[in-house]
């Protein structure tokens, strides 16, 4: 998909993720780089590339592209990789930056808000239905606020067209439902 579509986000991301997935870490850098060319708000592509990196040794580079990373998906209110790139830094003998998203992992649910959203980590009412119907359905429910959802619902026509996903397949629909879980932080 990469080398068809040069312009194809996923393609690269996924590809750079199958790399340092099978060990491959100095050949998951050139699509994860790629990836942040296209998108430089990819939170889950700084982490690896900073991961990618550290392994091969290059801690300034990780260090850098791990910082750079934090503060982006601390802003976007990507709490996993977030949280993921702070540990990485921490690790490497770095400094944390300052994090501006409010601390949740023990706030209480303000009054007249339903949920903490597992995504941005803001009180925030329930949507008003679940968005589709299964286990699924009911987590996203319970734990994803409508701003996020919306997000997600551009982020997984993007998975879609980018992936050339056809949702009839059991396998396109894991990968799909996989896409959104780590969208939407919903793998606690």
């Amino acid at each position: 998909m990469a080398e068809a579509d040069p312009q194809n986000e996923m393609g690269h991301f996924s590809l750079g993720k199958a790399y340092l997935d099978a060990g491959q870490a100095a050949d998951a850098v050139t699509p994860l780089k790629r990836t942040l060319e296209l998108n430089p708000t990819h939170s889950k592509a700084y982490q690896l590339l900073g991961d990618a990196q550290a392994k091969l040794g290059d801690s300034a580079a990780a260090l850098e592209t791990l910082t750079t990373g934090f503060k982006v998906a601390d802003e976007r209110g990507d709490r996993m990789p977030r949280d993921a790139m702070a540990t990485l830094i921490t690790e490497l003998g770095g400094t944390v930056p300052q994090s501006m998203a409010p601390a949740t992992a023990t706030a209480a649910v303000p009054e007249g808000s339903d949920l903490i959203c597992s995504r941005c980590g803001r009180p925030a009412a329930k949507m008003a239905e679940r968005p589709f119907k299964g286990e699924l359905g009911e987590k996203v429910h319970a734990n994803v606020c409508e701003i996020c959802w919306r997000e997600w619902i551009m982020m997984g026509t993007k998975v879609i067209n980018e992936l050339g996903l056809q949702l009839a397949d059991p396998r396109a629909q894991r990968m799909y439902d996989e896409q959104m879980i780590e969208f939407l932080q919903l793998a606690h």
